[in-house]
């Protein structure tokens, strides 16, 4: 009987071999390339034709978005998934948080046209400043905004104009 003696220096060592992930761990990752997938095919029609997808992939949702039934749904998100894993999903999982407002550059941009909304409606020389920093903005437009939204503020009336404003001041930040 031939024993081991455990301080001698092993040829092979069992903990230092790594075979990538588990089996588990690929399932998960495949899984959450398929959610990913589920993600673009639920997405409004506005936002699918703006998001920017492989056109392989945009073809393969665009059939999936048409399916209704089960099992040939089942088949064609599951190849959507497949197609999911040839591609860095990274770029595509930030523009669908961009679509949900949930990046943090994203809530940056609109707590910017906050703040320019805010100092626009509380002075007339923040007008001068939004329009040499966004030049391309109507401020014909953009004055009578102000004005109707000074007039609702004194008023007590809905802030229909305020909105305005804002959706105003985010266009022109996106454009610029």
């Amino acid at each position: 009987m031939r024993l081991i003696d455990p301080d001698a220096d092993l040829e092979f060592d069992p903990d230092s071999v790594y075979d990538g992930p588990s089996k588990s761990q690929k399932k998960r990752e495949v899984e959450a390339l398929q959610d990913l997938g589920n993600e673009l095919v639920k997405l409004p029609d506005a936002q699918f034709r703006r998001i920017e997808l492989p056109e392989e992939l945009r073809e393969a949702v665009a059939a999936c978005r048409r399916i209704t039934q089960n099992s040939a749904l089942r088949r064609q998100r599951q190849y959507i998934g497949k197609l999911m894993r040839g591609i860095d999903p990274a770029p595509i999982q930030a523009q669908l948080d961009a679509f949900k407002g949930v990046s943090a550059a994203e809530n940056a941009k609109l707590h910017q046209a906050e703040k320019w909304r805010d100092r626009l409606i509380a002075d007339n020389e923040a007008l001068t400043l939004f329009l040499d920093s966004y030049p391309e903005t109507d401020a014909t437009r953009l004055r009578q905004l102000i004005r109707n939204a000074r007039d609702e503020a004194a008023r007590d009336k809905p802030p229909k104009a305020f909105r305005e404003i804002f959706r105003v001041i985010r266009e022109a930040m996106q454009a610029g």
